[in-house]
């Protein structure tokens, strides 16, 4: 029996995960990679002894990863090893108050209420309403297509449905969260989660108080040897399957007739497939790959999720204040996003998140050294000066720390390299820098995000980022999972037929 040929173009996370699923199903499957590395935006560098991962930072859902070994009939341990952390977060707020977000809904309350005076029950409440949403809506309408019926007929529909209150839909996330806490400060902790997804808090769906759950109900974790080694676990597992990265080989069109994928051009030689996955931004897909001028507009006409402005600096001292993951808030929530998404301009005062992984393990920073990621978030790319942004924002956040810590954060700095909203572009194809492709700043954001098909081609699938059901690691495995699963159950309808 002749071997069904895939064709994933990209090798981000969700794009190696679906290369690896049908590797599992008997495809033979090339995966084109425009990098001279696999990854996409999940990568790092090395520069003078310090290690930095490149990209995300946060490894949330560990059991994303876990299904697609067992998917794939591979012991995870031989490939990846990873520990809970018991915080995922250490707060600094302006007026001196600090808060550690403990991976334990009680802890938690505990420390709201005594570095707040939050009520303790107004924390409990909160996530176990977060776990409720999360459960009933989010398990489902995460792993499905909302694009297909078969979705709307499942049998927890209705549960869910009845989980969701006018708020959820109707009002925004920072609106339930006003309305949860007495706190200024825990409000802004919980309204923090909206930039999960490069969204607004003051827009975005009170929906989006599910978030909290993963982090806070189910755990923080931390790779071994780094967020990398994510991507180096995958790509040996896709070796290990039979699937072939080509790097430095980057899609130049899809090849499709009579509605249906045929394969892609890659260095001007066709290269034919049964099916083809873009792992492609969904933008540059329909621009450059389909040069489809209807569909690219339909992309373009969405508002496009927050960039960031990253900075990793090589630190000459150990900071014990500090730990894996830290956030230095600015001291107006709202005039800081109005900046980012009506004005597309960075904030004077920006929140600040330094991630530091030599706190986890040695080996990734000089001895008595650390290596810091620093991720400020910046509107989409529309034109700014962002080499003249990025040296005032330098300063901003130097200032900033600098006063919060009580020491000269300036004379820490060894090394330092950046990256800004053209540079996420050209790296890793996300259009106009967005790190979520589109924002979730509407009511119905979750539905016109790009389902991980097109009726217009049959054959031709999406997964990553820019598509349902959203950016971050745990969606894009979601992601592949939908792609994937979407294809089988098209060839098992062109069998019967």
């Amino acid at each position: 029996m002749q071997q069904h040929k895939a064709v994933v173009i990209g090798s981000g996370v969700a794009g190696l995960a679906a290369a690896i699923r049908l590797a599992t199903l008997g495809y033979h499957v090339d995966v084109f990679e425009r990098n001279s590395y696999a990854g996409g935006k999940l990568s790092y560098f090395e520069k003078d002894g310090f290690v930095f991962d490149a990209g995300p930072s946060l490894f949330t859902q560990p059991q994303n990863l876990e299904e697609l070994f067992a998917f794939a009939g591979e012991p995870i341990e031989a490939y990846f090893q990873y520990e809970k952390v018991a915080v995922s977060c250490n707060y600094f707020f302006e007026n001196g108050k600090r808060v550690q977000a403990f991976t334990n809904a009680k802890q938690l309350a505990d420390e709201l209420h005594t570095q707040l005076g939050e009520e303790k029950n107004n924390v409990l409440n909160y996530l176990s309403k977060s776990a409720t949403l999360y459960n009933n809506i989010g398990e489902l309408f995460l792993n499905h297509s909302l694009q297909k019926r078969s979705t709307w007929l499942q049998k927890p529909v209705l549960k869910a449905l009845q989980t969701v209150r006018l708020p959820h839909l109707l009002g925004s996330l920072h609106g339930i969260n006003q309305s949860s806490f007495r706190t200024a400060e825990a409000v802004q902790i919980f309204d923090r989660f909206a930039t999960y997804n490069g969204s607004n808090p003051y827009q975005t769906p009170g929906m989006m108080s599910l978030i909290p759950h993963l982090e806070l109900n189910e755990g923080t974790y931390y790779p071994k040897g780094g967020m990398i080694s994510i991507t180096h676990a995958l790509v040996k597992l896709a070796e290990k399957k039979g699937v072939h990265i080509h790097y430095n080989s980057p899609a130049d069109r899809i090849i499709h007739h009579e509605g249906k994928a045929r394969g892609v051009v890659v260095k001007n030689e066709n290269i034919f497939a049964d099916v083809v996955v873009s792992n492609a931004d969904v933008y540059f897909t329909y621009k450059q790959l389909l040069n489809d001028p209807v569909e690219t507009k339909k992309v373009e006409k969405q508002e496009r999720s927050c960039s960031g402005l990253i900075f990793y600096w090589g630190m000459n001292r150990e900071f014990p204040q500090l730990q894996l993951h830290n956030i230095f808030f600015s001291k107006n929530y709202a005039a800081e996003f109005q900046s980012l998404f009506q004005q597309h301009r960075l904030y004077n005062d920006p929140t600040v998140y330094v991630n530091i992984t030599s706190k986890m393990e040695e080996g990734l920073a000089p001895n008595g050294k650390e290596n810091w990621f620093l991720l400020i978030n910046a509107p989409s790319n529309v034109g700014q000066n962002w080499e003249k942004l990025r040296e005032q924002l330098k300063q901003v956040v130097i200032a900033k720390l600098s006063s919060v810590l009580q020491t000269d954060i300036a004379s820490a700095i060894e090394t330092e390299e950046y990256l800004d909203p053209i540079r996420i572009e050209e790296r890793t194809g996300s259009f106009m820098g967005s790190l979520y492709g589109t924002s979730s700043n509407s009511k119905m954001a979750a539905f016109l995000r790009h389902p991980n098909f097109t009726r217009k081609i049959e054959g031709l699938y999406f997964c990553g980022g820019s598509v349902h059901p959203g950016g971050g690691i745990p969606l894009c495995f979601k992601s592949a999972k939908i792609a994937v699963e979407l294809i089988q159950k098209d060839q098992q309808k062109q069998k019967a037929h």
